[in-house]
């Protein structure tokens, strides 16, 4: 008997940066902190939707439409719920442990608002 169900898979940020980076990435990273976390420092490439506007009913923007996506937050609480929400609504989503902190703590880039080294806020 199982106490502990997994909701839906997790990856790596290693994984998470391998499948959304490239000259041909096979996911969209979609990170969905807020606006002044992600004016801060955030992935290059990556799409932001707040969770907060996915809860309450915004749709993809077209870039992340009809694409697997990797979702990150800043630890990998927000990036759970929203991969689970994004799969109810029947996207193929994945949730990256550690979030932004262990993204820039494995070394992968930060870029803030302007495209400068950013910082996890």
């Amino acid at each position: 008997m199982f106490l502990f169900r997994r909701s839906h898979p997790r990856v790596s940020v290693d994984q998470a940066h391998s499948r959304t980076s490239g000259d041909i990435p096979d996911a969209v990273l979609l990170d969905v902190r807020e606006r002044p976390e992600w004016n801060a420092g955030h992935a290059p490439g990556a799409v932001h939707v707040p969770l907060s506007k996915l809860v309450a009913g915004t749709d993809l923007p077209a870039e992340a439409t009809g694409r697997p996506l990797v979702v990150i937050c800043r630890s990998g609480h927000r990036s759970q719920q929203a991969a689970k929400l994004l799969n109810q609504r029947g996207a193929q989503a994945v949730d990256v442990k550690g979030g932004m902190n262990a993204w820039a703590a494995a070394g992968h880039p930060v870029l803030d608002e302007r495209g400068n080294n950013g910082q996890i806020a």
